[in-house]
């Protein structure tokens, strides 16, 4: 794990209950397996209560003073964000503020809605009130003008759900304007972070299926399209827009869905072959423990790769295997997938108030 720190990739942990606050063990993971960062989803925290005990006293709380599910929700959840926040402090101090990062996502029925998603990213950037906090918006349409407003606001945030290397420019575009925003009304860049969230196992799992057996392009699509994204990264944050706006920080690519679907695959792949200096990879505990196990750090195996990248996209295409089809259809499965994520959330919470 140090020596995947020592190559410039930021250990996040994709996961978070009161239990691992409670007990010490996000503790220990920053102690002793180089976690700096912690992301959050609906499905995690609806997990962590379903199975947690030390929610009781305040789901009992909220019951008495009469909350709703949804204010419920927003209770529980941003108390166990603020404490990850005040156990990472320590990191985001160390590094400057670029780590020691907890994430929490607007609800997803507001994906669609530009102007609900800037107002919700300021009602939890104002419930939890720590400086490493990072609001997760969508990347889908109608997130970019979000995440623009969210940044000229002096909000950080991690743009989540990217999949297409179009998606992911626009992403930056949106970003380098909200700064830009920022920057006219006086802010100091300095204290404004943002992450993006390129999801990359899902895009074996679409593609594999629809090659034969014995492929040699099995389990290459989802690497190619992070390689081609790290080196649009590159050009924009090498650039002179950016370099225009003096004490910004760069967006830094954000490896997320990295746990191997596919069972023929090594349990490390997808940090293995994505070890870049700024970047972040954000792993489930699995994936975390796998890693700190047998995984193996042997340079830098991003860079300077994007036309075998290119190459492998173009012969899938050849394959008949459509580039925009698959990561368009990722949007609207991933979508569906963060609907369904707090649909559970939300009956998880009704069943705990039920029983309070």
């Amino acid at each position: 794990m140090k020596a995947l720190s020592d190559a410039g990739v930021s250990i996040w942990l994709d996961d978070l209950s009161r239990e691992r606050l409670a007990s010490g063990n996000l503790a220990r993971l920053v102690e002793e397996h180089c976690v700096v960062g912690v992301t959050t989803n609906p499905t995690i925290f609806a997990a962590a209560l379903a199975d947690g005990e030390r929610y009781a006293a305040q789901v009992a709380e909220l019951k008495a003073s009469g909350a709703s599910v949804d204010e419920t929700i927003f209770e529980l959840t941003t108390t166990d964000v603020q404490q990850a926040c005040d156990v990472l402090a320590p990191v985001h101090g160390a590094t400057g503020g670029v780590d020691g990062r907890v994430s929490i996502e607007v609800e997803p029925a507001l994906a669609r809605d530009s102007e609900a998603t800037v107002a919700m990213a300021r009602r939890l950037w104002d419930r939890v009130d720590r400086p490493n906090l990072l609001i997760k918006i969508p990347a889908t349409e109608e997130g970019l003008p979000a995440i623009a407003a969210a940044i000229a606001q002096g909000i950080s945030v991690n743009v989540t759900l990217i999949f297409s290397l179009d998606r992911y420019r626009k992403v930056m575009d949106a970003y380098l304007y909200g700064l830009e925003q920022a920057a006219a009304e006086g802010r100091d860049l300095s204290g404004i972070h943002s992450v993006a969230s390129f999801f990359v196992s899902r895009v074996d799992s679409d593609v594999d299926p629809q090659l034969p057996e014995g492929s040699e392009l099995r389990g290459r699509a989802a690497l190619a399209n992070a390689r081609l994204a790290y080196a649009a990264y590159q050009e924009v944050f090498g650039g002179e827009r950016f370099a225009a706006l003096a004490g910004a920080n760069p967006q830094r690519p954000l490896w997320a869905s990295t746990g191997v679907k596919d069972t023929a695959y090594p349990d490390t792949l997808y940090v293995s072959e994505l070890v870049v200096a700024d970047t972040v990879n954000t792993m489930p505990e699995k994936t975390l423990l796998a890693f700190a196990d047998h995984g193996e750090v042997e340079g830098d195996t991003v860079s300077g790769r994007a036309a075998e990248a290119r190459a492998v996209i173009d012969a899938l295409e050849a394959a008949d295997i459509s580039y925009d089809d698959v990561v368009r259809r990722l949007e609207t499965e991933g979508l569906q997938k963060f609907d369904d994520s707090w649909d559970e959330l939300v009956e998880t919470v009704r069943v705990a108030l039920e029983k309070a």
